[in-house]
């Protein structure tokens, strides 16, 4: 397991080792030893979540405040989508910034989204299993959205039709609106 750098630090590609013959493949999707190592830092998951969207579904831009704030370890085991954090700490140097990564059942990949990102993705194929790790329950009390089209964070989600939304996403504030991380 290797984690690679994005353009925010914090943010971290995870690429396991893959061993494949004529049988078909195996990798440890989890080790918390290796994974701790890679990305320089403990991380407790509590719990796991699995969703399934169809070609065009853009879930996001979704977090949590504090105190029930999340990290997210995520991955996809069916399909692509196009995974998106972005910064929403008011006091770091890439506040308002954010990072893509092609998540796919084929190359295995997964990203490390650390608290204090909101998170989101596109479905690139016909549909996509989406499973990932938290380091938090979720907490109605502090869900938080912001929308996925704010002009001023401009994610370039490579969209040829409009997305396919939750009634929820439809109207999610724009960053300069929204209950950021201090």
């Amino acid at each position: 397991m290797k984690a690679i750098d994005t353009a925010i630090a914090d943010v971290k590609i995870i690429e396991p080792s893959v061993f494949a013959d004529d049988r078909g493949f195996f990798f440890e999707s989890f080790s918390k030893m290796k994974f701790e190592a890679a990305i320089g830092r403990s991380a407790d998951f509590v719990q796991d979540n699995h969703s399934r969207s169809g070609r065009g579904v853009l879930r996001g831009l979704h977090y949590q405040l504090p105190p029930h704030a999340q990290a997210k370890l995520v991955r996809v085991i069916i399909g692509e989508v196009y995974d998106v954090a972005v910064d929403i700490r008011k006091s770091s140097s890439t506040f308002g910034q954010w990072v893509g990564a092609l998540l796919s059942a084929e190359n295995k990949r997964q990203l490390w989204i650390p608290e204090g990102f909101a998170h989101g993705f596109l479905t690139l194929s016909d549909h996509a299993e989406f499973v990932y790790k938290t380091t938090n329950y979720y907490a109605r009390e502090s869900d938080r959205g912001i929308c996925w089209n704010d002009p001023q964070i401009a994610i370039d989600w490579k969209l040829h039709d409009q997305p396919i939304l939750s009634s929820k996403d439809q109207f999610q504030p724009c960053l300069t609106d929204a209950e950021c991380f201090e």
